[in-house]
């Protein structure tokens, strides 16, 4: 492809590999470190003058850093006269602060795209936002990818008897979700509803059949797993989940590992390596055809609407 430079920031670089590959390029040179007194530093080694740049770099890991490393090499390639600058966010950071639940709480996630936008991005991809309005922040375009498609591919080849099993929201927020998969796959589909009084209760029939939860991130892993102990005493053969963003923190591989979950599965949006290592339920699905995809038809001017119904091969 010509007039393309793929960076990667130092969150993802295996993610960014993946992409590369798919679109036949290789990866455009990029140096990033830390100063002494851990100011982060970001040389471009290519030339990005008149080009469409897009810059490879998730929100979870050490979370800080990896924003204002990606914020730097917006601005570098601006600076140095880029064409138009995209960034690719596989998991926006600071999703889940998105609104004013409590007095004098900060919106950080509107916060997050005031900044990318004054570093100079044209452009943002993303995927499964905690909370679609979020686009509403920025003023320029945002594209929102689904998991849903690559979801779907992984039950219906990896699930036996999937046409028996039933979709599960662990909690009621999530139920537009859970939905929209039942729904395409002509399956049923229940929720965990959570009371003070009574404790947790299947709102569906689950007895003998094997449930699905799907939410869209990981971080303590309680919810599911409270959710999936919920769904075994309720009379569910095997519960599986489907996370969108496996986050991952405060032991919550450990809760994986010893909950009535057979198998966990999420996308690579954030490095999964270490972690998968560390657990035997914990499967992965690749999501670099997707972001790839949506890079070759936003470099071409074609619509991206295709992706969010579709897995592209």
């Amino acid at each position: 492809m010509r007039g393309i430079k793929v960076f990667s920031g130092s969150s993802h670089p295996t993610l960014t590999g993946l992409v590369c590959d798919k679109l036949g390029i290789q990866p455009s040179e990029v140096v990033t470190k830390k100063f002494a007194n851990m100011e982060t530093n970001v040389e471009i080694r290519e030339s990005v003058r008149g080009e469409d740049v897009y810059i490879i770099q998730t929100g979870e890991g050490r979370v800080n850093d990896n924003m204002m490393e990606l914020l730097i090499m917006i601005s570098a390639c601006k600076t140095a006269s880029a064409a138009r600058v995209t960034a690719v966010i596989p998991c926006y950071p600071y999703a889940r602060q998105c609104k004013k639940d409590a007095s004098r709480a900060p919106i950080s996630a509107k916060l997050v795209a005031n900044m990318l936008s004054a570093a100079g991005a044209d452009h943002i991809i993303t995927m499964d936002l905690h909370a679609s309005q979020i686009q509403g922040f920025f003023d320029i375009p945002v594209d929102n990818l689904f998991a849903e498609p690559t979801q779907i591919q992984w039950i219906t080849e990896n699930v036996p008897n999937w046409r028996d099993v039933v979709m599960v929201s662990p909690d009621a927020g999530g139920t537009k979700r859970v939905t929209s998969i039942a729904d395409r796959l002509k399956l049923d589909f229940a929720i965990v509803h959570r009371e003070r009084k009574t404790g947790n209760t299947v709102i569906g029939d689950v007895e003998g059949k094997v449930a699905v939860l799907v939410d869209d991130m990981g971080f303590t892993c309680k919810t599911i797993c409270q959710a999936a102990t919920v769904l075994k005493d309720a009379g569910a053969t095997e519960v599986l989940a489907i996370l969108s963003h496996g986050i991952f923190c405060e032991e919550a591989i450990e809760r994986l590992n010893n909950s009535n979950l057979s198998t966990v599965v999420v996308t690579n949006s954030i490095p999964q390596e270490v972690n998968m290592s560390e657990s035997n339920v914990l499967k992965g699905i690749d999501i670099s055809a997707v972001l790839s995809e949506a890079i070759r038809r936003t470099h071409n001017g074609e619509s991206v609407s295709y992706l969010f119904d579709h897995v592209p091969y």
